[in-house]
């Protein structure tokens, strides 16, 4: 498969498998809560959906995020109360 836009427009998030579960269990809701805190900030980044990999989750954006843009959704799940935030390490472009 061949795209013409940028690569980068995947968020990664490393986290325990424990904290990979409870996520995908209420992804849909946490995509609507991650957009609606983008909009917040008046950014044009919007998050498609999340997938899980083996070392955590991947969040596809619909442009590449920017680094105010990745501290929105890194905060955002660090503050989710049924996951530890001590497992969450930092979020990166892919």
């Amino acid at each position: 498969m061949m795209t013409k836009d940028p690569l980068r427009k995947q968020i990664i998030i490393l986290m325990s498998t424990n904290n990979t579960e409870r996520i995908m269990v209420q992804s849909n809701s946490y995509i609507a809560n991650i957009n609606r805190l983008l909009k917040e900030v008046k950014s044009k980044i919007l998050a498609d959906y999340i997938c899980s990999n083996n070392k955590g989750i991947v969040i596809t954006t619909n442009k590449i995020a920017t680094s105010s843009n990745l501290n929105i959704v890194e905060k955002y799940m660090k503050e989710l109360n049924n996951i530890n935030s001590n497992d969450i390490m930092s979020s990166r472009l892919l």
